[in-house]
């Protein structure tokens, strides 16, 4: 009987597990008073993080990985070098208040910088004029907009540039990805990308080198764990922070890459709290996913 019980137990486990990670981001998005959606995949491993994965929720910067992924692709296709000189017209200058350190360098504009500076100012340290001159030389959003759907990936909606959501408060909810689709675009790039081994590689490094907040997918994992990722965060409108989210690739201890979308939608709590729900979210994933990894 013993021996029988013992059996019944062990085939058990990996579901309650799961249906364990399940509870505890529901239990730890609460804090956000909020939507918050979560996905994540590693492959080879079934993982119940998913949560509102497939709501539509506003990106802010986090579409700037989107537009870093049809930027490469244009150079590949011979449309654009990375080091061809690009101008800093008086016009890309998103608004004050919004972030952006070549506006700051030069608030007059009338500079030339290099496409890969671009780059690097877009998707690394999330520059608001940066991504709208690349919008600009790329075509627009609708040229990254339909780039990313002939990846096969259904779900994000690139729509605006910088200085539209600047304007117009209503313009991020035209600019949204549910975390299902953008666990599905690191998937891609991390397991079968579009792009060629060289500019994948570029493309993660600036994602790893991000110098915006550490404080939400990276906040609570050891501190020389791998991550590319791209954060994106909304101003607040009457005590109402829009968006606050963080997708990214995590290296794990075998080497395969635990891909995660943490995004939260409409919240009046803190920056702290928020950033915290996804550190926390995040920390669960990875304990969940550390322990059923097989080698």
């Amino acid at each position: 009987m013993i021996k029988i019980l013992f059996a019944v137990g062990f085939l058990l486990t990996p579901a309650c597990l799961t249906a364990q990670l399940n509870r505890d981001i529901e239990r730890i998005a609460v804090q956000a008073r909020a939507l918050v959606g979560v996905s994540c995949s590693l492959p080879g491993l079934v993982l119940d993080c998913n949560l509102n994965a497939n709501e539509k929720l506003p990106m802010q910067s986090v579409y700037k990985f989107p537009i870093g992924i049809a930027i490469l692709h244009a150079v590949e296709q011979g449309q654009l070098a990375l080091s061809q000189p690009v101008q800093f017209l008086p016009t890309d200058a998103v608004r004050p208040g919004q972030h952006s350190p070549l506006r700051d360098m030069h608030p007059q504009g009338g500079v030339t910088v290099p496409l890969q500076e671009l780059l690097h100012l877009a998707v690394s340290e999330s520059d608001g004029t940066a991504s709208d001159i690349l919008l600009r030389v790329i075509g627009g959003p609708v040229v990254v907009d339909r780039y990313i759907r002939s990846l096969g990936v259904q779900g994000i909606a690139v729509a605006d540039s910088e200085k539209t959501l600047g304007k117009d408060v209503k313009a991020q909810y035209r600019d949204t990805s549910s975390p299902a689709a953008m666990v599905r675009l690191l998937r891609l790039l991390a397991d079968d990308s579009p792009l060629t081994s060289e500019h994948t590689a570029l493309l993660l490094g600036l994602m790893t080198q991000s110098g915006t907040s550490d404080a939400r997918i990276k906040g609570l994992l050891p501190p020389n764990t791998e991550v590319a990722h791209k954060t994106g965060t909304s101003g607040e409108d009457n005590g109402i922070t829009h968006a606050t989210n963080d997708v990214g690739l995590i290296t794990m201890r075998n080497g395969k890459k635990l891909a995660i979308a943490v995004m939260i939608k409409d919240s009046p709590a803190s920056e702290e709290v928020r950033e915290r729900v996804i550190a926390q979210v995040t920390k669960a994933v990875w304990s969940d996913a550390g322990g059923k990894l097989v080698f």
